[in-house]
């Protein structure tokens, strides 16, 4: 009889320049089924990033020498688009523009909490489910198998969160979806206290499906949400 070949661990790499924090994070990672592996600094996190082929990257906003921020910065224009976290110990709009702009998909907040930072994890560790579906409004089409929008003739790159948001207003054409529905439906889990964390994602959608001056899709419902509508 032939031998079950199971699937392999997802591998996270950690970038973490403090080894306290990094050896209780890749412990819970291991414990959770999840093959680590532990980079301190920038420079190796980017050899590491491109030698173990990580599912996932988990890196510390403060590192030594070279940001969290550059280190992305710098992932992004070598082409890489593996999901990242980026630990930071701020919430403020400026620190969520700063992680997107920087190419980062989301970001947990310190102090570290290991329950509520495995339940972000396995949000972008989920398998995926292959899709030849197509989710169309107007001029915009969403490949959900590719996870990249196209809008006249051009295709745009997404990041997961930016992917997930979209299906999810694309998926209730013209149906108004308030804040709450949008927080429990895309990002899964509570955030502690106010956030305007839609506001910030919204921009930069916005921004990237309207960059040769299309006309608007996703429309603000004032004091309610957002609804996918031409205007």
């Amino acid at each position: 009889m032939n031998p079950v070949l199971s699937e392999p661990s997802p591998r996270v790499l950690l970038v973490e320049a403090d080894e306290t924090l990094a050896s209780h994070v890749s412990l819970d990672l291991k414990e959770s089924g999840y093959e680590t592996v532990v980079a301190q600094d920038a420079a190796s996190g980017l050899r590491q990033a491109s030698e173990v082929q990580p599912a996932l990257i988990v890196v510390d906003r403060m590192l030594a020498g070279e940001s969290g921020l550059g280190f992305c910065n710098r992932l992004r224009s070598q082409g890489n688009r593996v999901p990242v976290l980026l630990l930071m110990a701020r919430d403020t709009v400026d620190d969520r523009v700063a992680c997107l702009e920087a190419g980062a998909d989301d970001y947990f907040l310190k102090p570290y909490r290991t329950d509520e930072f495995l339940k972000l994890v396995r949000l972008y560790l989920q398998p995926d489910t292959p899709s030849n579906e197509k989710l169309r409004f107007g001029d915009l089409m969403l490949d959900l198998a590719t996870r990249r929008a196209h809008r006249n003739g051009r295709a745009i790159d997404l990041t997961m969160k930016e992917f997930e948001l979209l299906k999810y207003l694309m998926e209730h054409p013209r149906e108004v979806l308030t804040r709450e529905q949008i927080l429990e439906n895309v990002w899964g889990y509570d955030f502690v206290g106010e956030s305007n964390v839609i506001e910030v994602y919204i921009r930069y959608l916005r921004l990237k499906i309207e960059d040769e001056g299309e006309k608007r899709l996703i429309q603000t419902v004032r004091g309610v949400g957002y609804v996918m509508r031409e205007a």
